[in-house]
């Protein structure tokens, strides 16, 4: 989430945007870039959320 906007990204089966509220192309590409370099950080706490 940013101060003026918010994105919604699917991880499954591939990392996409799924819905933008505000941002600009910009602020996209560079939470894009975060979740690709974070993604098996990210995959790993989703399992543990839903797995125990």
């Amino acid at each position: 989430m940013h101060s003026h906007g918010e994105a919604k990204f699917w991880l499954e089966p591939i990392i996409e945007l799924a819905q933008n509220f505000g941002l600009s192309s910009k602020e996209l590409r560079e939470a894009e870039n975060l979740l690709r370099a974070h993604e098996q950080e990210i995959r790993n706490a989703w399992s543990r959320h839903f797995t125990g």
